[in-house]
């Protein structure tokens, strides 16, 4: 691995590997840390905002004995956006040339991270800022979300379910909410894809369906799909089967369409409880809004506090393969 940028650089085995070092870390962490990252520095850039990734991350760096230097809304403090406002708002200049010479900004402040730091997390709303950061880096660059992927956090979460039911091949999954924009859906997608007998159910919205271009990916990968855009038998019948319900919230501006299902349709409170299985697990990548009633929060079943304590080992692990 020279980064971590998307689902598809994985293979089998290699997630293996991710994951023997994962349980190592665990032991590392239960011994108070180690010294194994002294000397070595990573730069935390996050263009858009996600406390849990950034402090997982840096917690990671923390506890190998590294050091963090890190920004959040770095375009705001350099000249990434400045070119693009001014284009906006001066008469006569190119859109197009402001938004060429930004992204050379971006470039330069990806060089310039180079000599302050061996690694760089980089979050971005632009999935193709980071390839690019990543072409021009000397210096390994993860991908923490914001745009169309979000590997790690599919790594965290398949991790989860390795541990939780001891394996992944042929598990079945219900992934419910907003799977159009979801990243973290759309990478552990292509993470569930490389195993066998993998069935999900897909329940959306039509409107927050997930991507055709995904869907193609898991019918030439020989995963079973089933779309389900509201409550009702099909649904029921998912939550009484799946082995994981992997829950992501609508956006909150949400609004059902005229007869379509209201939000509600697609929360996990103690009714839905009653139709999932008893050694099911439920997930949610955070941050929660109204997705999962806090009753069930104490239900041996809900994993999604273990998922953040699984991040931090699988950040560890990722960061000391890297370094």
């Amino acid at each position: 691995m020279e980064h971590v940028l998307r689902a598809q650089q994985f293979n089998k085995k290699l997630i293996a590997q991710v994951f023997d070092a994962a349980e190592e870390m665990e032991k590392v962490v239960a011994l108070g840390g180690s010294q194994e990252l002294r000397g070595r520095i990573m730069a935390s850039l996050f263009y858009s905002v996600s406390t849990r990734t950034r402090l997982s991350f840096e917690s990671a760096m923390h506890r190998l004995g590294g050091s963090v230097i890190s920004t959040e809304n770095p375009q705001y403090f350099s000249d990434f956006e400045p070119s693009l406002i001014s284009a906006r708002n001066s008469p006569g200049n190119s859109l197009g040339d402001a938004v060429d010479n930004s992204v050379g900004h971006f470039e330069d402040t990806i060089r310039m991270v180079n000599q302050y730091a061996d690694l760089i997390v980089l979050r971005h709303p632009d999935s193709n800022l980071v390839y690019r950061a990543s072409e021009v880096s000397s210096i390994p660059v993860i991908n923490a979300g914001g745009g169309s992927q979000h590997p790690t956090q599919a790594l965290l979460d398949l991790y989860t379910i390795y541990r939780s039911i001891d394996g992944i091949d042929g598990v079945g999954v219900v992934m419910m909410g907003d799977l159009a924009n979801s990243g973290a859906c759309r990478s552990l997608c292509y993470f569930l894809a490389k195993y066998s007998g993998i069935k999900l159910w897909l329940v959306s919205p039509k409107e927050l369906s997930l991507g055709n271009d995904l869907l193609e990916y898991l019918g030439r990968h020989g995963v079973q799909v089933q779309q389900i855009h509201g409550p009702g038998a099909e649904l029921d019948d998912a939550l009484k089967q799946a082995g994981v319900i992997y829950q992501t919230d609508l956006p909150q501006d949400y609004q059902p369409t005229e007869g379509g299902p209201s939000r509600q349709a697609f929360r996990i409170d103690p009714d839905m409880m009653r139709l999932i299985r008893e050694r099911a697990i439920i997930m949610h990548p955070f941050p929660r809004v109204d997705s999962i009633a806090l009753e069930v929060d104490s239900d041996p079943r809900a994993h999604y506090f273990q998922q953040i304590s699984n991040g931090l080992f699988i950040r560890m692990a990722l960061l000391q393969m890297l370094l």
